[in-house]
């Protein structure tokens, strides 16, 4: 009995302490906008294809921790053919290096100075056919301090995608070991 006491005390204390999770982030507006983006408009069924996007620090001081959100990678936008609308729609490969945070669907890559450029890059591969949508949102930090405000372009934005449901023809290029797109016939 004394053994449960103490390890749910233990377990209490390590709960809730220390200092707020925003306490470092600076208050303000930080101006940004997204510049650029990059997905195939039209994948095929198990097609790996990188989603990029590039977020600019409009301002004149230092963004704290440029993020992005993405909503509709895991989780299809509209049911297909009666599919699971909780079948993920892109296989997430890999996301922004550095970029992990504890939020669903958001990461962070630190700070962004004046005038300067960072791109989010993702490998995602596609699983599910369809027309599907990711929505995107830039922020100035996570935890809502720091409040990204709109210049010269958007904060927000979105990207419609067709996937089809024949998967891309592949080989393996001998000479290379490659696996690239296979010939055409005709």
């Amino acid at each position: 009995m004394a053994a449960c006491a103490g390890a749910a005390l233990m377990i209490a204390a390590g709960c809730g302490g220390g200092p707020r999770q925003d306490a470092s982030e600076p208050s303000g507006d930080f101006k940004l906008s997204v510049v650029r983006t990059s997905f195939p408009r039209a994948q095929s069924l198990a097609q790996t294809s990188p989603l990029r996007i590039t977020v600019r620090n409009q301002g004149t001081t230092t963004v704290p921790n440029v993020a992005l959100t993405v909503d509709g990678i895991s989780a299809q936008s509209a049911p297909i053919d009666n599919a699971d609308r909780e079948r993920p729609v892109w296989i997430l490969n890999e996301g922004p290096t550095g970029g992990i945070t504890a939020y669903v669907n958001t990461w962070a890559v630190g700070p962004l100075k004046p005038d300067e450029e960072k791109t989010f890059t993702w490998s995602l591969t596609a699983t599910t056919a369809g027309v599907h949508t990711l929505r995107y949102r830039a922020a100035a930090g996570l935890n809502g301090k720091a409040r990204a405000v709109a210049t010269n372009g958007p904060l927000d934005g979105s990207l419609t995608v067709r996937v089809t449901r024949h998967p891309r023809d592949r080989v393996v290029d001998p000479a290379t070991g490659k696996v690239v797109d296979a010939p055409t016939s005709g």
